[in-house]
């Protein structure tokens, strides 16, 4: 796979040897993702068998199961490239402030699965979405003075959370 299919490789020439090691720092992207991504499933899948959450009352506009499992996927794969991309970036303090941010928010989405299925803190898990979707928005603006694209990959993230942010807040409301 070329760099450019991954939305260019400018920022990324300034190194010689960065091709190489750019891979190897997407494929480090990559894992972390993963790690969330297990946490959250290892969080989630016996919960959303079980009689707690079948029995939780939803809103109408929740979506379908089936739906989070594509959707999280191609998130994730987002949120690692941008995270890549930032790191591609020339060294500054920039950059390192969004690097910094981009581990927080990936942090906080592996808590938010925690806190609502496994510890079943709705109210909780609430107020911690507030603070994923500040840290998404907060990474994004700062990416955003380090690569033009890399934020780009975030905005289906941070629709997303928004909306998982409402819905969240209501489930916690309906099951007070």
């Amino acid at each position: 796979m070329q760099l450019s299919e991954l939305g260019g490789s400018e920022g990324l020439e300034h190194n010689a040897t960065l091709n190489r090691e750019s891979l190897v720092a997407l494929g480090a992207f990559s894992a972390l993702t993963a790690g969330a991504v297990f946490l959250n499933a290892r969080s989630t899948r016996e919960a959303v068998e079980g009689r707690w959450y079948k029995h939780l009352k939803k809103p109408p506009y929740q979506p379908p199961r089936q739906a989070f499992g594509p959707v999280w996927t191609a998130l994730y794969g987002l949120i690692a490239v941008s995270g890549w991309r930032i790191w591609g970036s020339p060294a500054g303090a920039e950059r390192s402030r969004a690097l910094g941010l981009w581990f927080v928010q990936l942090g906080l989405n592996a808590a938010w699965s925690h806190l609502f299925f496994r510890k079943r803190q709705l109210k909780a898990a609430a107020v911690e979405n507030w603070a994923l979707l500040g840290s998404i928005a907060a990474y994004t603006a700062a990416a955003s003075r380090v690569d033009r694209k890399a934020p780009w990959f975030m905005a289906p993230y941070l629709g997303w959370v928004s909306f998982a942010n409402v819905l969240s807040t209501d489930i916690a409301r309906r099951n007070a």
